[in-house]
């Protein structure tokens, strides 16, 4: 011990110019990897003792990223059985649903031999039916308890979105959507808040989706930002009596798609115009105006515009602090490459269980980032929207 703290104010006294943080978490995270690979060897390292279970076997390099920096870790194996430093096993939530879904790809007989060749180089050779029933109770156990937590106070804004991962059904591989629900509490915090699979055009399915969240609590809210579906539209309506937001980036492709290639980029330039006035009467004035101009040359476009016009400029509603945020579906846009670099690996998903399996872990692990972050919204700017004492309930339907 005393040998360990001298090691600790050597580190102290270092120069001003040295990063005395990363360095002191350095230390102890080698000192914390040692005290762990003693006790699961059963003796120190060098020492010879009946009391051994097993040798250690050199080491392998890892980046562990903190706050204060990349600090490289060298990391104790052991000849039998296998270790991981406990300070990082909170972050290993989805790479264990991902060997989990793999695994059970490789048993249920549907995998690719480049997915067989992933689980070889995991470990997972030869595993067992049982063993990968328990790994993916241990994973379900916690993904159920986070996607049906209650849900409580005032919840002003909400985005969904979805994101499409192949599956096999009754013998055939189709495209499923996997739904991402988040939203902004009233203490300017993001959490998500549920994952589901299904069609995301079909009305039924987007009213038994947001119906679930009302049950668990979700209320407040005034805005929902999301894509152009009709079904979700009349759901929200239906459920939380709300604003929907149509996607603002989303909705400009689909407008330049009406417009010849060769004009798109001015197109491009004149829709702008429109987001960067100071005001949403400004705004509609502005649209209205390139909406005639565009009109002359291509009436689909103008049509478009006319129709959507009060869907994509509602936001403008809602404090001018919240713009970049609520106009769009893009803060949502690191999750679902997230999940898409994830699902990659897999490829072809043999249940839809496989899927909110390994969703659901990385949304837990994407949740425990934004806790400890700062907050999204300022309070003052959402005291201005919410009203935590007079929260009118959502009108379920029935």
């Amino acid at each position: 011990m005393t040998d360990d703290r001298m090691t600790l104010m050597e580190l102290v006294e270092k120069s001003a110019d040295e990063d005395l943080v990363r360095d002191m978490l350095a230390y102890a995270a080698e000192r914390l990897m040692e005290m762990e690979v003693e006790a699961a060897t059963g003796a120190p390292k060098g020492t010879r003792t009946p009391a051994r279970t097993t040798q250690r076997n050199g080491y392998r390099e890892r980046g562990w990223e903190t706050r204060a920096g990349r600090i490289d870790l060298a990391i104790p194996k052991l000849r039998k059985g296998s270790y991981f430093p406990s300070f990082l096993e909170p972050r290993r939530t989805a790479e264990k649903a991902l060997v989990a879904v793999i695994q059970e790809a490789y048993v249920h007989g549907v995998s690719t031999r480049a997915v067989d060749d992933l689980v070889r180089a995991m470990g997972g050779s030869g595993v067992s039916k049982s063993q990968v029933s328990r790994l993916c109770a241990e994973i379900d156990e916690r993904v159920l308890a986070f996607l049906t937590r209650p849900l409580e106070g005032a919840w002003p804004y909400l985005w969904l979105d979805a994101t499409y991962i192949r599956v096999r059904e009754n013998g055939r591989i189709i495209s499923r959507a996997v739904i991402i629900a988040v939203a902004v509490n009233g203490d300017g915090r993001r959490e998500v808040l549920g994952v589901a699979t299904g069609p995301s055009e079909a009305e039924t399915f987007w009213t038994g989706f947001l119906r679930s969240l009302a049950d668990r609590g979700l209320r407040g809210v005034k805005l929902v930002v999301a894509d152009d579906h009709k079904g979700l539209r009349a759901a929200a309506r239906r459920v939380f009596d709300a604003t929907h937001q149509r996607c603002r980036v989303h909705w400009l492709r689909n407008a330049l798609a009406h417009a010849p290639a060769k004009s798109r980029t001015a197109v491009a330039a004149m829709l702008k115009t429109i987001f960067a006035q100071e005001t949403k009467a400004e705004a509609e004035t502005q649209w209205d105006a390139i909406a005639d101009a565009l009109r002359e040359k291509n009436d689909r476009l103008g049509a478009m515009m006319d129709a959507s016009r009060d869907d994509v400029l509602a936001y403008m509603d809602f404090p001018r602090e919240h713009w970049a945020q609520i106009s769009s579906t893009n803060p949502l846009e690191r999750v679902n490459k997230e999940i898409k670099r994830r699902s990659n690996v897999v490829g072809i998903f043999p249940n839809d269980a496989a899927i909110i399996r390994l969703v659901g872990a990385l949304m837990i692990e994407t949740n425990d980032e934004w806790a400890v972050a700062r907050r999204y919204m300022g309070l003052e700017s959402l005291a201005r929207i919410t009203d935590t004492h007079n929260v009118r309930l959502p009108a379920v339907a029935t």
